[in-house]
């Protein structure tokens, strides 16, 4: 096999091993990398990749060892030579997608959806160790259907054949590891715990299934943090600092070794000590962590690994490797650089931006220090699963070439060319396809019962299994999803005093409760003058606290609708403007009885006394107390859910227990309003230089226009914005009486005191 290095950087990126066929392999053999500083006047470089690790460095033979092995073998692909093409993502994201494309183009260079490979074939792509990188790429081979295998990637979202059909692995889902760590922690009886997890899809996933599991067994859960990859420098010391302070001694991490190292730099560094970590497969068995600062950190830890054995042969491999024997010169040098600490001399063509060592490599470094490093390889868990994922595709390939035409899976049982196969072809027979989750089984007419089409599940139904002949319907109080395969606690929604709509009326109430009391102070203040003299200053400084009471009763309105708030924000609203209006009636009323009386043999002058407006407005508010009580005695408002309003919403409201107690509390206020216009009107043109009829009849329009206009607007809308319908309804009509009654009086007494005379007043009598 030819062997020769890829590269179009100073640093290195892949190796690219000839072969008939060729299958690609993405890995991060790099642990480390640092991001050049962004200059937005050059074109952006690339990661600069640092540190092989032992784990990572095998990896690489690995591929090489499999492939040697596989055609070596007479039995399997005979005469057939397996290639690969390695490409080092160095965990960083864009060089995981440029890899992707590079093995998929067959050029130096990545270039979406081109392919010039003539000769060789690519059958299927490794990687990649990291979910959230797997994720993406086997939404790019998924286009074209390139089987994908990983060797590492274990999160439960890639078990979605729906959005990843071409994706495969040779380890487990992560929804069985956190199942198993959630137990293993109750066993020990542990209760009270810490959960610390990689902020990505491999993290997210893993940690959540665990927390779900802990807290249905009745165990809590102290904190939950997330290791942000992109900024460890502000979120690790936060991380460190959460875990010192906590009282949990127990705490899991759900992480990769390269993430979680810098976080067991920052433990050490802050001294937190005494606590029993709970390992992800992630970094339970890396060597990493072998050093002997991390002893005390680390002891008695406790976790889960992958299932793993020897590779034949492969130890006897590694015993006679010798770095000049080792072809791919470069990646070999640089481990042995970074672990043995001494510098090649010989470094050719490559150019690396770390720094080196500043001792020279002598022979007995080159053989006894190089294999004191790989003597290490005990634990090759990650390895072995590579192992196995080449062996996967190799056996594949094998099945492809021995297929004889009337004896194979394809349809009418024909063979494809094994030159000239398509990625999607490792086949099926079925009538139909599996239904996925979410979908169930529709029978076809007139077809057997292998035959179906998938359909949907309706609204407010799952299913959570392939192949469901039923959807199953959601709790009342949960929703499906939006893949439909389980069912969410839906949203409760209501006018809350935290969100901004809430906090803006809430404020505006309040802050408008204000204004009376500030006319009405200033109305103390003025009470010898004749303008406020004039106009019942009794009652108008009764109207005044009555409109403070009006802005403050669609408080009631805001909050979760418990039961004492049901029974009491209608009855407060309808009590409080009861007042406000009785008083108005009583002004209007008494303004037209003043001036009837004042005619010769007035039958009216009797009336024309203080005690009468007072019986006024006490009757008015009254009757709206006796509908009031009359309505909550019978058939009283109390809270509820409303599950029918709003698709995967549940509404928390209140029941108005009985709408005609509603409508004659609301009723009652029109009709008090409408008496106060219609009096209001008849007086309008009475003389006087002040007559504060004309004001009130404007206050009174604009009242009725208000909660008219609110009838129609409240039957538009649902939930929380019903509410703050009403509310803006309370606060709008209430702020045109004061505008339209006060603002006037307010004015001359400010601004124009020569019209607060008695002599102006009666100018125009």
């Amino acid at each position: 096999m030819k062997e020769k290095l890829e590269t179009d950087t100073p640093d290195l990126l892949g190796i690219s091993v000839s072969g008939d066929i060729l299958f690609g392999a993405v890995l991060p053999l790099h642990m480390e990398k640092e991001y050049p500083k962004l200059l937005y006047t050059e074109k952006p470089k690339q990661a600069i990749c640092r540190k092989l690790s032992l784990e990572t460095y095998l990896q690489l033979h690995v591929v090489k060892y499999a492939t040697t092995e596989i055609n070596s073998n007479p039995d399997l692909l005979p005469n057939i030579t397996l290639g690969y093409r390695l490409y080092d993502s160095c965990s960083v994201l864009q060089r995981e997608l440029e890899g992707t494309m590079w093995m998929t183009t067959g050029d130096t260079k990545a270039i979406p959806n081109f392919q010039c490979r003539r000769n060789e074939k690519l059958a299927a792509i490794i990687g990649h160790s990291t979910s959230t990188y797997s994720i993406l790429m086997a939404h790019i081979l998924g286009l074209t259907r390139y089987p994908q295998i990983s060797h590492l990637s274990t999160s439960s979202l890639l078990s979605d054949r729906t959005q990843f059909p071409s994706f495969f692995r040779t380890v487990p889902s992560d929804a069985f590891q956190s199942k198993g760590l959630s137990q293993l922690a109750l066993h020990f009886g542990w209760t009270w715990m810490g959960l610390v997890a990689l902020a990505n899809d491999y993290g997210q996933q893993g940690i959540q299934v665990i927390k779900q599991e802990i807290l249905k067994s009745g165990a809590c859960v102290e904190f939950t943090e997330y290791i942000q990859i992109n900024r460890p420098s502000s979120n690790i010391p936060h991380i460190g600092q959460v875990i010192k302070a906590s009282t949990a001694q127990a705490v899991v991490i759900f992480s990769t070794d390269v993430h979680f190292l810098p976080l067991l730099n920052e433990l050490f560094r802050q001294n937190v000590t005494e606590k029993i970590w709970l390992a992800s497969e992630g970094w339970s068995t890396t060597s990493l962590f072998s050093l002997e600062k991390y002893s005390k950190l680390l002891a008695g830890t406790v976790g889960f690994a992958f299932y793993s054995r020897n590779i034949p042969g492969f130890q006897d491999y590694v015993d006679h490797l010798s770095p000049s024997k080792l072809p791919e010169k470069p990646w070999n040098w640089m481990f042995w650089e970074e672990n043995v600490g001494c510098e090649f001399l010989n470094f050719e063509n490559f150019e690396f931006s770390r720094q080196r060592p500043s001792r020279n490599c002598t022979n007995n470094d080159k053989i006894a220090d190089f294999q004191t490093y790989l003597k290490n390889v005990s634990s090759i868990r990650i390895s072995y699963n590579l192992y196995s994922a080449i062996y996967v595709i190799a056996q594949a390939l094998h099945d492809l070439q021995t297929c004889r035409p009337g004896n194979s899976p394809f349809i009418n049982r024909s063979c494809s060319d094994f030159w000239n196969f398509k990625p999607w072809q490792i086949p099926i027979s079925v009538c139909s396809e599996r239904c996925p989750l979410g979908f169930r089984k529709a029978p076809l007419s007139r077809k057997p019962t292998c035959c179906y089409q998938c359909i949907p599940c309706a609204l407010g139904e799952i299913t959570n299994k392939t192949d469901a002949n039923e959807c199953l319907k959601c709790p009342w109080d949960q929703w499906p999803n939006e893949q439909k395969d389980k069912c969410l606690p839906k949203l409760t929604e209501f006018l809350s005093h935290e969100e901004t709509l809430g906090i803006i009326l809430m404020s505006t109430s309040i802050t408008s409760s204000l204004i009376p009391l500030g006319v009405l102070g200033l109305l103390i203040y003025y009470k010898a003058t004749p303008i406020v003299k004039a106009n019942n200053y009794t009652v108008s400084c009764l109207l005044l606290a009555s409109m403070s009471l009006c802005f403050l009763s669609s408080l009631a309105f805001i909050g979760y609708p418990n039961n004492i708030k049901c029974l009491l924000r209608q009855v407060t609203f309808g009590m409080a403007f009861a007042l406000c209006v009785s008083c108005v009636l009583a002004k209007t009323v008494m303004v037209l009885i003043a001036f009837k009386a004042t005619k010769p043999n007035s039958c009216l002058t009797k009336w024309a006394r203080p005690q009468v407006s007072y019986l006024m407005i006490v009757l008015g508010t009254f009757l709206q107390l006796l509908i009031s009580v009359t309505w909550l005695l019978i058939t009283p408002p109390f809270p509820q859910y409303n599950l029918n309003a709003k698709s995967g919403v549940i509404i928390a409201e209140c029941n108005e227990g009985s709408l005609a107690g509603f409508w004659c509390t609301t009723g009652y206020l029109g009709i008090l309003a409408l008496a106060s216009f219609l009096v209001a009107f008849l007086t309008r043109q009475l003389p006087s230089r002040y007559n504060e009829a004309r004001f009130i009849t404007f206050s009174m329009l604009a009242f009725l226009s208000v909660w008219v206009s609110y009838i129609p607007a409240s039957l538009s809308t649902s939930g929380k914005y019903t509410v703050a319908m009403e509310i803006f309804a309370i606060l709008s009509s209430n702020w045109a009486m004061l505008c339209c009654m006060f603002a006037p009086k307010c004015y001359i007494i400010m601004f124009q005191p020569s019209m607060n005379s008695r002599k102006h007043l009666l100018g125009n009598r």
